[in-house]
């Protein structure tokens, strides 16, 4: 007989509009590392998290933006006038399941705070590299 893992007892991450902080921590601090950028997450129900470089920073975190995003289960760029982040440029976005926003996790949106000409300018060399076909300096 094959002896199969107990799944209850396994190691897990679980989203839910009950999902408290604890929960969604492993998440943002993935997150955060993978784009080194502030992170936010919350649930439906319950505040959540808040993280910067690696560190959790708020673990009963919510700001006018998550709510927003849960309200509309829309995504959302904005610059909040109020919270943690007031006056810094975010991207929202909801965790839809079954067309409900159960979670909402949120970034600071780096697209609003750099020159858009500058960034495309250096996008056919990002290409080339990326693709084996490394730009000639001349």
């Amino acid at each position: 007989m094959i002896s199969r893992p107990n799944i209850l007892s396994m190691p897990r991450v679980v989203i839910s509009e009950d999902a408290r902080s604890a929960d969604l921590v492993a998440l943002a601090l993935a997150f955060s590392e993978i784009v080194q950028l502030p992170v936010t997450m919350r649930s439906a129900k319950f505040p959540g998290v808040r993280v910067e470089k690696g560190k959790v920073l708020d673990d009963q975190y919510s700001g006018p933006v998550l709510e927003e995003a849960l309200a509309t289960g829309r995504s959302i760029r904005t610059t909040p006038k109020e919270g943690a982040y007031r006056g810094i440029p975010v991207s929202v976005a909801p965790i839809m399941i079954e067309g409900r926003a159960i979670a909402a996790v949120g970034i600071v949106d780096v697209m609003g705070t750099i020159e858009i000409p500058e960034v495309f300018g250096a996008y056919e060399a990002v290409i080339k590299q990326v693709s084996g076909k490394v730009p000639v300096e001349k």
